[in-house]
């Protein structure tokens, strides 16, 4: 039974620590690139190892590797003596090569091993593998790699754990038109001859003529996950970073070099600026970024070649919506960091991931942030990233920043909100802190002590408490080490007012044995202006931290305006009673100089989770909602309507009359600044939050019915599928197909929108196109979409993308359930291959339901089935599922008597 989750082991299965590698000459060859003979090649690898303990067996990492011949060199009296192993054996399950050896080898010695392997280039975007494109109307291929977090050993035979170190030399022997990239830059080129096409270092079968050997410079010491090839036809952009001085590479497939300027400009300014923060310049001679055809993640920081999703990396100027140019720039900005912070220190094991990837999502938006500072992006982190965070850590099912992983499906599920985005929000909670100057002098001392090795947690805490003068361990050490987060009540009393810190959860239900940690939590007081707040800067400065589970500070009287958590830079809720929050809402209705945007989204969010928990009402939400009618933030309208359409998903088994009248209370928040911003954008152009905003009140006023915004997305949408391309900005495209199809769309507009999918100039178009196919609301076309999803008519790597869409389609969401228990076998089978696609998949197709007979039908269908892949997304959807349906039951009588109360109903 998959739901118990096997409470993430304590035990790594890991290689016993008899042998160590130091250096490793890699060679491939035989590339079977036209799939004659199932797309395989050969390679030839020999690992320097020193002998730690002695031993005559030797065990390697490898999956779905034939493994040819194995043989050890030892030096014996000044010669070399080669033994072949004696047995060769395979535990597939733990991915593991046991090579028998006649005689044991020597503590404290020195070997060569030596294996001869066979591999596959195959289509699961994992290991070494192919991705398709089309060119000149035929199908072309490219051949990449993506290795973490454990898939080098599905590429050649390896010691693949990140603490097990080395320096590779790599050759591979290519046919001439084809470019070969590796992480560092081409030692020689040669062409192959007297048919060895594996060169001088490892055989090959005979007519070597029309290719050549590609051998690459020797690579730093580094961890397996981070070698890489890409080999194809490739054509590039280039320029250079000033300090350190390298040239910094965007290789794309023909014909589409010209939409990788926005990411070749954002990496040469920020190879400056990290290795101006850090004061350690970028440590390798070149940079080289990819765009990947198929690709399973975001991107791949590998060393000095960092691959991506065509989104990440590529903008085409005038066609892309220009949503994708902050992405563009930040998931650079994101694998950048990683150069510094992963790749040249990297965490021992990957219970310690967050120290990757948490801290490359902070640094990624602080570069951000640096290059483009109109785009404000803090605000934005607080209301989608930290927001984001809080969701998941607010389920019981969650799990710590850092967290025990035992083996390679464990690894790939804590790849998460947590380590991503929890794991950044504590970073900035630090940093806010002691400083941001203080952080970064503490995260230089860090890097330069362990470059080229591996680090923990605490050797990072110990950094900046040296720089900080403070003890960032013992105020950090619950945050990371600690499922959860709390929330402040906060209650107002004549002689002061009281804080109280518990653990929350979304379900309101918490244990006492779940509500033992006490969080260091920063205060970070909020108050008015001088002659609005009566406190003294001496009150103030005693305000610090919430240290234990309930203090009284009797400076805050009854009355006194304050707000705790300014800026939202603590990561945990807060907790107001309803006239306090009826209080706050007015005076950032009123006047919006006195609560930052980011306090305006904290407000919000904070709101409507203590309505979901139960800790709070619903009502006070939708009061404090209705006051922000003014607002002119992007991000606090993106929150306003995220909650919006949380309440509206979550009530959506609710009476008709009740869906109406949440749908006429969104079209009357949103619609008069809809249709103030409108359809056309001035002939100068406009800011990119401005952008943001007109597009998503469009959205949302359209969806809601809005008649106006509805009746000229039609006529827009009308011409443009006649040819004119000019009615519907590229920023608005989305919307506009979402609200056609959503409001009353034919099987005529979605075939249209398929068309506009199938023919999109940019990927990123595709995948606008892609997701706006989800929302039509008719079961014969959305039974036609879930076919055609079945039938592999999409890319795997995007069939999140429909899933999400007709998860939250009120029609779609039912149907989709049935077809996945009609068709499980067939969807493992077809998503399965990748562990990643499917723990996407599952989660975005059931955490939109909200009752208890949903989250049953999901749970017992699930009983019976193999969910290592996704064990862990399952039982967070489970635990929101149940959440939402507890919500619905508790306040579903209130939310309708205010509805009816305010003339909604």
């Amino acid at each position: 039974m998959c739901l118990t989750d096997a409470n993430l082991a304590v035990e790594r299965e890991v290689l016993p620590n008899w042998v160590k590698p130091s250096h490793y000459d890699l060679n491939l060859y035989n590339f079977d690139f036209a799939g004659e003979r199932g797309f395989t090649y050969d390679g030839a690898v020999t690992i320097k190892l020193d002998i730690a303990e002695a031993t005559d067996k030797i065990l390697i990492n490898v999956v779905e590797l034939k493994l040819t011949k194995a043989s050890i060199v030892i030096a014996v009296q000044k010669t070399e003596q080669q033994v072949n192993a004696t047995d060769i054996t395979l535990d597939e399950t733990k991915q593991v090569a046991t090579l028998k050896f006649p005689d044991k080898l020597s503590q404290g010695a020195q070997a060569d091993l030596r294996i001869e392997f066979q591999g596959v280039l195959n289509d699961k975007m994992s290991g070494f593998y192919r991705s398709k494109y089309e060119l000149d109307g035929k199908t072309q291929y490219m051949f990449s790699t993506q290795f973490e977090a454990t898939d080098a050993r599905r590429a050649f035979p390896c010691f693949d754990e990140p603490a097990l170190k080395a320096t590779f030399d790599c050759t591979v022997t290519v046919p001439d038109e084809l470019t070969a990239l590796g992480n560092m830059p081409v030692k020689s080129e040669k062409p192959a001859k007297d048919g060895k096409k594996g060169g001088e270092k490892g055989p090959g079968p005979e007519g070597a003529e029309g290719l050549k050997i590609v051998e690459f410079e020797r690579t730093p010491v580094m961890s397996t996950y981070l070698l890489a090839f890409v080999i194809a036809k490739m054509e590039y952009v280039e320029a250079h970073s000033t300090d350190p001085n390298i040239p910094v590479r965007v290789y794309t497939t023909p014909g589409f070099s010209s939409s990788a300027n926005v990411a070749l400009n954002a990496a040469t300014k920020i190879i400056d600026y990290f290795s101006s923060v850090f004061d350690i310049p970028y440590a390798l001679p070149k940079c080289d970024l990819v765009a990947v055809p198929e690709f399973a993640m975001g991107a791949m920081e590998n060393w000095g070649l960092i691959t991506y999703r065509t989104t990440a990396v590529l903008f085409d100027e005038g066609k892309s919506d220009e949503k994708y140019r902050q992405r563009v720039v930040y998931v650079v900005a994101h694998e950048l960091a990683h150069q510094w912070f992963g790749n040249l220190v990297t965490m021992e094991f990957w219970d310690e991931l967050w120290l990757n990837e948490g801290f490359a999502t902070w640094m990624g938006w602080l570069a951000v942030d640096h290059l483009e500072p109109s785009w404000k992006v803090w605000d934005q982190f607080v209301s989608s990233s930290l927001q984001t965070a809080l969701h998941l850590d607010s389920l019981r099912g969650s799990h710590p920043i850092e967290v025990p992983v035992r083996d390679a499906l464990q690894i790939n599920q804590i790849f998460d909100a947590i380590s991503y985005q929890k794991g950044a929000s504590s970073i900035r909670m630090l940093a806010s802190h002691v400083g941001v100057d203080a952080f970064l002098k503490g995260v230089s001392s860090y890097l330069k002590k362990h470059s080229y090795s591996n680090a923990h947690t605490a050797d990072l805490w110990s950094a900046i408490s040296e720089k900080s003068g403070m003890d960032v361990g013992g105020f950090m050490n619950n945050w990371i080490k600690k499922i959860g987060y709390p929330v402040l009540d906060i209650v107002d009393k004549e002689d002061g007012t009281t804080i109280t810190q518990r653990r929350f959860l979304s379900s309101g239900d918490v244990k006492p044995e779940e509500d033992e940690t006490v969080w260091w939590v920063p205060l970070a007081l909020r108050v008015g202006a001088s002659g609005i707040s009566s406190l003294s800067k001496e009150d103030i400065e005693k305000i610090t931290a919430l240290t234990e589970k309930e203090t009284t500070l009797p400076m805050l009287k009854k009355g006194e305006f304050f707000k705790f958590n300014a800026d939202q830079v603590g990561v945990y809720r807060v907790n107001y009673s309803p006239e306090r929050l009826a209080a706050l809402g007015e005076v950032a209705a009123k006047d919006q100089s006195l609560l930052s945007p980011s306090d305006r989204v904290g407000l919000v969010a904070d709101a409507a989770l203590m309505g979901i928990s139960g800790f709070g009402s619903t009502t006070g939400l939708l009061e404090l909602v209705s006051q922000l009618k003014g607002e002119e933030n992007y991000v606090v309208w993106e929150q306003v309507c995220m909650r919006l359409s949380g309440l509206k998903s979550a009530w959506f088994e609710q009476s008709e009359e009740v869906q109406a009248a949440l749908k006429k209370l969104t079209r009357e928040l949103t619609g008069p600044k809809a249709k103030e911003l409108g359809f056309e954008y001035p002939s100068k152009g406009e800011s990119f939050l401005t952008s943001q905003l007109r597009t998503l009140l469009i959205s949302v006023a359209g969806h809601a019915g809005d008649e106006e915004i509805v009746a000229e997305a039609r006529k827009r949408f009308d011409a443009f599928v006649n040819g004119d391309e000019s009615t519907i900005h590229p920023n608005l495209r989305r919307a506009v197909y979402g609200i056609v199809l959503s409001q009353g769309g034919s099987a005529a507009d979605f075939d249209a929108v398929l068309n506009i999918y199938r023919n999109a100039p940019t990927d990123d178009a595709k995948e606008n196109a892609l997701a706006a196919l989800g929302e039509i609301q008719d079961i014969e076309l959305i039974n036609k979409l879930l076919g055609m999803m079945l039938a592999g008519e999409f890319p795997i790597q995007d069939i999140h993308t429909p899933t999400g869409t007709l998860a939250a389609n009120y029609v779609g969401r039912e149907r989709q359930w049935e077809c996945i228990k009609d068709n499980w076998t067939r969807i493992t089978q077809s998503f399965g291959a990748n562990p990643v696609v499917l723990n996407r998949f599952v989660p975005a197709a059931v955490n939109k339901f909200s009752s208890e007979e949903a989250g049953e039908d999901i749970r017992k269908f699930f009983e019976d089935k193999d969910c290592n892949a996704f064990s862990k997304a399952l039982g967070q959807s489970l635990d929101a599922i149940s959440a939402h349906a507890s919500w619905v039951k508790r306040d579903a009588g209130a939310v309708e008597i205010w509805l009816d109360d305010h003339n909604y109903l």
